[in-house]
Parts: structure tokens; sequence; C-alpha cells
């Protein structure tokens, strides 16, 4: 017989437990289980008058924000309606079914206010990371570094020439991403001339990393512990690869000064295998550089290479396949290499000139005052563990994938370094936090009921 629902919605009184419509396996319990945001208030009391109206609760706006990022809801006004509809939401929200949801008006004062100038998400962020340490996580043994393009909130059409001169302080273009860019002008000095600037977020880069059309970004910088795929720092840059490179290095120090954690390898692609950062990497940190070398000293035009040229270190000379000998003053260049010449006299009666320097009267190879360093690089190069850790690398591409297409991030919804900041730093938190929930929380039957 055909059953027909009663329809019956107008009783006074209901017996409603939140608690008890939340599925056991949902991934936002599992989130729930190892988010603490207990210090979070006092973390931002400096930042709040001491009288006035009571302002929204600061916890609720960020647990918001992390459902947000988690389920890649990127309008704020959508993630008031997704809160206020939602059951997991409003539980995990720890709101009540007749509480009021914030008006998405309170999530842009805030995050330019008082959640920037306190760095509440950075705080946020090394709370996260902090537990997943404690939970065993994080190793500490090597840490992957990689930097993906993540588009900026500026269209091709707001863009003018990088040799146009603009007054940057002209009232009318006071918005608060061309305000912070400006203040970073009086910082820096000078701004270097870019092929094309944007009007609305002049700060993005104009780049076509990816391929295809030239587009506004920034690049999020990831460092990321192998043994689990925790993301241990992010940083925001301009998409150019000296900033990328500099990012690395502050990321490094800064975990290495608040949590007391140094990698014993550093797992990147040849980007970051110039010959400086190799250097800082082992005489500076003495980190292993699971990195290939970024050596452009092997000629490809079938004459001699450096590698066909023995180094003394202890004289301080190469010599050729011929037995002669290219001396050095030891002065070195703007580029921070010495320069070893051979003798023209050496050269010139030479059966192997035309095999090693056709074009010139004598031979003279460039060496990196960072080669020993290099040379390491070189000799990890051909090892198991090298080879090892050029797999474990994928993960940060895995976790760069994760954030475009799951977590929705493929744009940024905030102009300026700042917006760009804050964003990545919620996204790698929502990374973690979601990491937790399916590694640490044991599943129930028909989790993959649950979607995630």
């Amino acid at each position: 017989m055909m059953g027909q629902q009663g329809g019956g919605q107008d009783r006074l009184f209901y017996s409603f437990n939140l608690e008890d419509h939340v599925p056991q396996n949902h991934l936002l319990r599992g989130i729930h289980r190892f988010l603490d945001l207990s210090e979070l208030r006092g973390h931002l009391a400096p930042f709040y008058s001491h009288t006035g109206r009571p302002s929204v609760d600061p916890e609720l706006m960020v647990r918001m924000l992390i459902v947000g990022y988690c389920f890649g809801i990127r309008s704020e006004r959508r993630l008031c309606e997704e809160v206020h509809l939602n059951l997991a939401y409003r539980w995990f929200c720890q709101l009540g079914l007749e509480d009021a949801v914030p008006d998405h008006s309170t999530f842009s004062k805030n995050r330019h206010g008082r959640f920037r100038e306190s760095e509440t998400f950075r705080h946020v962020f090394e709370t996260v990371l902090q537990r997943c340490m404690a939970e065993g996580l994080v190793g500490g043994e090597g840490f992957a570094v990689d930097a993906s393009v993540v588009k900026a909130d500026a269209s091709r059409a707001s863009g003018i020439p990088g040799e146009q001169t603009i007054d940057w302080r002209d009232s009318k273009r006071a918005t608060r991403a061309v305000r912070e860019y400006v203040e970073a002008l009086d910082d820096d000095g000078e701004a270097t001339t870019r092929k094309s600037v944007s009007l609305t977020d002049p700060a993005a880069s104009w780049t076509c990393a990816p391929g295809g059309p030239a587009f506004f970004a920034y690049s999020t910088n990831y460092l990321v512990d192998v043994q689990a795929g925790i993301v241990v720092d992010v940083e925001a840059t301009a998409a150019n690869r000296t900033e990328e490179v500099d990012a690395t290095k502050k990321m490094i120090e800064r975990v290495e000064e608040r949590f007391e954690v140094r990698p014993k390898q550093l797992i990147g692609d040849t980007a970051y295998g110039a010959a400086p950062m190799l250097g800082w990497l082992v005489q500076e940190k003495q980190i292993e550089p699971h990195i290939p070398v970024w050596d452009k000293a092997e000629r490809q035009d079938g004459t001699l290479s450096r590698s066909d040229f023995s180094f003394d270190a202890k004289k301080d000379r190469y010599t050729c396949p011929a037995g002669k000998h290219l001396q050095t003053t030891g002065r070195t260049t703007a580029d921070n290499t010495v320069l070893y010449r051979a003798s023209l006299y050496d050269c010139q009666g030479c059966a192997l000139k035309p095999k090693c320097c056709p074009n010139a009267p004598a031979r003279k190879i460039p060496r990196s005052v960072h080669e020993e360093s290099r040379d390491v690089a070189r000799a990890l190069s051909g090892t198991d563990a090298y080879r090892e850790s050029r797999k474990k690398r994928k993960r940060v591409e895995m976790l760069f994938a994760h954030l475009k297409r799951i977590l929705k991030l493929d744009r940024l919804r905030l102009r300026g370094l700042s917006g760009a900041r804050d964003e990545f730093l919620l996204a790698a938190t929502a990374q973690n936090l979601r990491r937790m929930a399916k590694w640490l929380v044991p599943r129930a039957p028909n989790w993959g009921l649950v979607p995630t």
C-alpha cells in the first residue's frame, strides 16, 4: 500500500539534539577533534576594546572560515547561507538551531582589521601544526619545497604597460590593495619595471608560468614534511623564481625558530639548485640538498666542458686534459665566481685547442664560490636516498592539486599580498586538519557514504 507523509509541521515544541543528526563518520567530527582554539581569544584580546557592544565571537568566525576552506566554499555570502542550512556545519561552528549566523560583511571587516593586524591566521595555522607534531605526523627528517602559481583577483583587462607612469597615490585609486602596494614601495624603494601592472592589484605578477595566455598571479610556497605530507609552513610571494627561493629560506628559519625543527634533507626541483641556495643549505644550515644542481657548465657543442678539467683544492687550480694548469688571482666577479685562466703560451701550441677553446686565445673556467656545496649536491644525486626523496617530492605536487581541485583555490578572492597570505594560510590549515582527520580517526562503518 502506498504510504503518505503526515505533513504536520505545526507542533509548538520539539525535542531536537543537533549532536544526534551529525553522522559519526562525518569529516567535521574528525576536524573538530583536532582543532583547539582555546588560546584564540587570549591572542586577540589586545585588539578588542574593553567597552562597547559585544562583537561576534572570533572563534565562531574562524570555525566558519575553516568550514569554507575545507569544503571549497569560496564565497563568504554563500558560506553564511550554508552554515545556516547545514546541520553539520552548525554543529561544528557550535551554533544551536535558534542561533543567528553572522552577516557576511563581518568577515571582511575582521579579515582586513584585527585578524590581519594580529596575524590570527598564522596563529591558527601554527596551533594546528603543533597538534600535527604532537600526533607524530611530523618527522622532521626531510622537508620538500615547491611553489604553485594561483591566479589573482585581477583581470587581464585591468593591466597596463609596466613602463607607463602611474600616480598610485591618486585618491581615485586608493583601494586597499593599492595602499598596501604603495606602503611596500615606501619600505623597499623604487619599484622594478614589469611588463604589465594591474590597476586593481598592482602587487600581482604578470606571468604565463603554466603555459597559455599570461595572467596576474601570486605564488603559494609550501614547505612540507614528507613523512605524512603535513604542511609545516606556507608563504605568499610574487610569482617569480627569486622570491620563491628567498621564501624557502624564510620558511626554514621560521620553523626552526618557532618549533626547533630543522630537517636533515631538503627536497626540491632545479629552481632551488642555484649556487647561493646550495651554499646556504650546506654551509650555514648543514642540510643535505636533495636538489638537482642548476649547472650550465656542460657544453653541448662538442668542446671540452668544465667536468673534463680536474680541480686541486689544496693548490687552488684546474688541470686540463693536456696536463697544463689554470691559475687564478682569487678575485671574485659580480656574480660570486672566481675565474681560472690558462697561459696563453700553453694554449697556442696545444693540440687540444680546437676542441677546448676554438674561439678564444686561451681557456678560462669560472668557478662559483659555492662550488663545494654544489659538489655535495652532485654527490648526493647518485645515492639511493636521493632517488627515494625524488618520489617523496610528489607529495607537494599532490597538495597543490588538492588545493586547486578539491578546495577550489585556483583563483584568489582577496587582493594584495596580505590577502594572498591570508588565503594560503587558511587553505594550508584546512589541508592539515583534513589530513589528521583522515589519518588518525578510526573509520566508522559506511565511511564512504559521507562526502568529504
